[in-house]
């Protein structure tokens, strides 16, 4: 860890954790879809609605801190990149449950629940490793996991779209399915990035 001289604004630290924390009650809202009815459905869309703008404030008040702060934990770039892809991803998983609801799909594909399970995995993992940011302890492991996690995710992503493309479903239907399990492929590809980023301040505060 490098030697400072100054104090810094330890804020940052709760807001990233609270940021993380709001991501897992999203993943849990898509483990609730799967076992949703069309009225089931339409309901977790409104809390995964509030879940996402939850996660936009919590962006917005990390974007304040970072224009108020003169010291800052780490370099105002990381903070800003951490703080975007962690809103990213709850962007991305309140996209494919609100498809999900305005496309009235009736059934998600085979796989889709290996997607989510994925996604709710990383949740856990990066809402763990947040508060380690206060010390940098512990980190390692997670973002090997993560980057592991996403390429499980490209996995499962291509056999979804073979599976989409097997004559099994028209093309409408196709188009409809290939929009959601690709947003979740995304939101797979946002965790990484989270885990990226936490890895590049990990090194520069080594």
């Amino acid at each position: 860890m490098r030697f400072r001289l100054t104090p810094r604004e330890t804020s940052f630290y709760d807001m990233f954790a609270a940021s993380a924390d709001n991501i897992v009650t999203g993943s849990k809202l898509l483990m609730e879809l799967l076992g949703a009815d069309t009225a089931g459905r339409a309901e977790i869309a409104e809390r995964m609605r509030a879940a996402e703008h939850a996660g936009d404030d919590a962006t917005h008040a990390i974007f304040h801190q970072l224009n108020s702060s003169f010291i800052t934990p780490f370099d105002r770039e990381d903070i800003y990149s951490l703080a975007s892809s962690l809103d990213d991803i709850m962007d991305f998983m309140e996209e494919a449950v609100d498809l999900v609801v305005l496309y009235n799909v009736e059934e998600l594909p085979k796989g889709v629940e290996q997607q989510i399970e994925v996604l709710a995995r990383a949740a856990d993992l990066t809402a763990e490793a947040m508060p380690n940011l206060r010390t940098m302890d512990n980190l390692t492991e997670y973002w090997i996991e993560v980057n592991r996690l996403e390429n499980q995710a490209d996995q499962i992503h291509r056999k979804l779209l073979a599976h989409l493309f097997n004559g099994k479903y028209d093309a409408i239907e196709v188009l409809k399915l290939k929009q959601i399990v690709d947003v979740l492929e995304e939101a797979a590809d946002a965790f990484e990035h989270v885990a990226n980023t936490v890895e590049t301040i990990a090194v520069k505060e080594s």
